[in-house]
């Protein structure tokens, strides 16, 4: 091969030494105005391309040398012309060189001087030149020779409008000259497929596709014809450029001039011809790639919908879907080898142009999808990426066209086409799907469309058959159940049982889905539940029918066995927190049993299933703060919740842990809003304790590190009594709080004591919120007065 490359560079530079040596001579009987020597040494620099031994690629090279040589010579003859020589004197003598190859070169650079004199008609001239051309048999050299020919007569061809259209030249012998040389020119370059041994076929293929483009460019040209219109294109152009594409029966051929008319040719001709042009694909080769030719016509049409609401009826007249439709059938009929991709590639270019076309026919659309189901069932799940990245594109074409799911939901194979990807793809297209309900903002409104949505996303909800989480990477699977999560808000009925169906059917789905997937869905399911009952605040007493009705106290119930779900994972801290949301709300719907249902599994859970002492103080703070704000108890029930949660404060593993639940207990006695729950002694006792608690961390501070520990317990006791103070709990005297300014301060100047930057400055910003009371004025300010700070 490298040898070969050596010989053909040689071959190249010998041949170009040649042609610029006559070149040279050729110039300068040019300027001499010598025609016989000009002509003398035209014809033998034009013999240099007459070898055999280039590649088309370097050949091409050699060609573009002559090319340029042979546009001066043209120049010369027109200056020939216009200085009174006989232009058919000259194309007489042209057909004396020797050689028949540099003959026909200079002939078809005389014959466009010829036609530009318009002293014989254009058509008589264009006739003999395409005659003549078939002189050279050769691929490459007859290729070269033809595209020179059209190169040099493109802008003299008789068209409407053009200066050669006359009485005797019209489109007709235009299209007629471009026709045949077209003709020509293919069989030239199919010839090339069958010259050299059979171990070159690769070779020659890659020679073929490197000068396809000479023979397109006469469907170019023609496709640029102003007196082409519609009615010669049906009845001329295109039956003649299709038989030669049939009837060459050659792969490489076929597949290019097919593309070659797509793409040249204007759309709303494609669409008028439709059914001739599709009425070739089956008489094509079986290898020729018809998916990607047919994907192209459908692309094109496409976009010509999609330009101009005008031209949508053209298409309803020549029944566009049905041609195209039954056209894709025969294809895949015909060719059952066909990849499955090939396949879905050419459904899904049918689906986007049925969506351009007729997008408020959903059932063209669901036609297309159940023709995929159709061929997708003889292959199972789908493995090779290629597929099914296409049967994702096919499957969000229609979201994508609609920007509603609702919609899409009524597509009855949708679901069909899903059941036919991998498990991981599955995932990503219900990621899709998710993403285009929150973009668009879409509510599903009936428990029907949730139950269909949810057989659509069933891969984020459920293991799979064969789903392996080993596979998905955890960050992966968060963001997965988060837009699961996500989705649940735009799951909305303003019809209470309607609303109700809904969660039921999320929750029967939702339980499904294993204890990895319960943290992320549960959640957004309780609080889109806890919405409805704040929504039938107050109506439960006046329901009729209380059994067929959603009512607070229904929905109690089910998110009382939806959060116990969370026990198999375990989740306690969440179910815990999820606990006491749903009590907090039975508290604003007067319904103490239920809130008193709650709270009891809120215990129970952090007695036997919080261990963690973190957890625990966490855990501990929820709950007071959640008791705090509640007003439905009883004495008795406040009383025994109060009672436990006190008991818990105590029971903390850390000191000062111990010491701020205690203190915070204190709330528990006294709630600005209730007179009833105002119990100052209780609130004292609690913060003595917490005193008492905050003295025992100091002194075993002192013993295990030598130093009395910090004193910001201190000063945070400080702050709720100056709290319960200003509220006016009569148990809390100026005595309590100045002997607690004292004791903090001596705490901090003692010299045993470390030192703690922090406590210090909160302690100041106490002292000075204390001065700042005092100054205000007011009735608040005659009872900060009595303390010295």
């Amino acid at each position: 091969m490298v040898e070969r490359a050596e010989d053909e560079e040689k071959w190249l530079a010998a041949g170009i030494a040649g042609l610029q040596q006559n070149a040279f001579y050729m110039h300068r009987a040019l300027d001499s105005n010598n025609l016989r020597d000009a002509l003398k040494y035209s014809a033998q620099m034009l013999s240099e391309l007459r070898t055999s031994r280039l590649s088309p690629h370097k050949y091409y090279e050699l060609y573009m040398r002559a090319f340029d040589e042979l546009r001066k010579l043209e120049m010369f003859f027109k200056e020939e012309a216009r200085r009174g020589c006989s232009i058919i004197d000259l194309y007489e003598l042209v057909q004396h060189a020797g050689n028949i190859l540099p003959r026909l070169y200079l002939l078809c650079t005389v014959g466009s001087v010829y036609i530009k004199s318009k002293e014989a008609p254009a058509k008589d001239v264009l006739k003999d030149l395409v005659e003549m051309c078939r002189g050279i048999q050769h691929p490459v050299r007859g290729l070269f020779l033809r595209s020179y020919l059209s190169q040099v007569s493109r802008d003299k061809l008789p068209d409407i409008g053009s200066e050669y259209e006359g009485d005797a030249d019209t489109v007709v012998d235009a299209v007629e000259f471009l026709l045949q040389n077209f003709t020509e020119m293919n069989k030239l370059w199919v010839r090339m497929q069958h010259q050299g041994p059979a171990r070159e076929k690769e070779k020659r293929e890659k020679e073929r596709s490197e000068l396809r483009d000479l023979v397109g460019k006469n469907l170019h040209v023609l496709g640029q014809l102003e007196g082409v219109d519609l009615d010669m294109y049906k009845e001329t152009v295109l039956p003649r450029v299709l038989e030669q594409v049939v009837n060459c029966k050659d792969e490489i051929a076929q597949f290019y001039l097919m593309d070659c008319i797509i793409q040249v040719f204007p759309d709303e001709y494609h669409l008028q011809t439709l059914e001739t042009l599709l009425g070739a694909c089956p008489q094509l080769q079986p290898s020729v790639d018809i998916k990607t030719v047919l994907s192209q016509l459908m692309e094109r049409l496409s976009n010509y919908a999609a330009s101009s609401a005008e031209v949508l009826p053209e298409f309803l007249q020549v029944e566009a879907f049905s041609k195209l439709s039954n056209a894709i059938w025969k294809v895949i009929e015909a060719q059952v080898d066909m990849p499955i991709f090939g396949a879905v590639t050419l459904y899904s270019s049918l689906l986007t142009f049925t969506l351009h076309v007729h997008p408020d026919r959903l059932d063209y659309v669901d036609q297309v999808l159940g023709a995929c189901v159709t061929k997708l069932s003889s292959a199972g799940k789908l493995e090779d990426s290629k597929s099914t990245k296409q049967i994702v594109a096919l499957l969000s074409a229609p979201l994508e066209k609609y920007n509603d799911i609702v919609t899409v939901l009524k597509l009855s194979n949708y679901p069909r086409v899903m059941e036919y990807l991998d498990n991981r793809t599955n995932k990503v297209m219900a990621i899709v799907i998710i993403q285009s309900i929150m973009k668009n903002k879409t509510c599903i409104a009936t428990a029907e469309k949730v139950e269909a949505l949810f057989e659509l996303i069933k891969g984020l909800i459920k293991d799979l058959d064969g789903d392996l989480h080993d596979e998905l990477d955890d960050e992966d699977f968060k963001e997965e159940q988060n837009s699961v999560a996500r989705l649940i808000q735009m799951l909305y009925s303003d019809d209470p049982d309607e609303m109700l169906q809904i969660i039921c059917a999320v929750r029967k789905h939702f339980l499904t889905g294993g204890p990895q997937r319960l943290p992320y869905t549960i959640p957004p399911l309780v609080f889109s539940s806890l919405k409805l009952i704040r929504k039938l605040q107050g109506q439960d007493e006046n329901v009729v029918g209380e059994e067929a009705s959603a009512s607070p106290k229904k929905i109690f119930q089910l998110l009382n066995q939806t959060i116990e779900a969370l026990s198999v994972v375990p989740a306690s801290e969440l179910a815990l927190r999820l606990y006491l949301q749903c009590a907090e709300a039975a508290n604003d719907c007067d319904l103490e049993p239920v809130a008193y249902e709650f709270f009891t599994q809120a215990y129970i859970l952090y007695e036997e299933e919080i261990a963690d002492s973190k957890a625990q103080v966490t855990a501990l703070h929820l709950i007071v703060g959640t008791l705090q704000r509640m007003h439905v108890f009883g004495v008795e029930n406040r009383d025994t919740l109060t009672h436990k949660a006190t008991g818990y404060s105590a029971k903390l593993l850390k000191k000062p842990d111990q010491c701020r639940a205690v203190y915070a207990c204190s709330h528990l006695f006294w709630v600005d809003d209730q007179d009833s729950i105002r119990d100052g002694e209780r609130v004292l006792l609690c913060l003595k304790r917490a005193l008492r608690i905050a003295n025992a961390a100091q002194q075993m501070a002192n013993v295990t590190r030598g130093s009395s520990g910090s004193a910001t317990l201190f000063v945070e006791i400080l702050n709720k009594y100056l709290y319960f103070f200003e509220k006016g709990n009569p148990q809390i005297t100026i005595a309590a709080i100045q002997s607690l300014i004292e004791l903090i301060t001596t705490e901090i100047q003692s010299d045993t004591m470390s030192q703690d930057p922090a406590a210090d400055a909160f302690f100041a910003s106490t002292l000075r919120y204390i001065q700042f009371q005092k100054q205000k004025g007011g009735a608040l300010a005659e009872k900060y007065e009595s303390i010295k700070v």
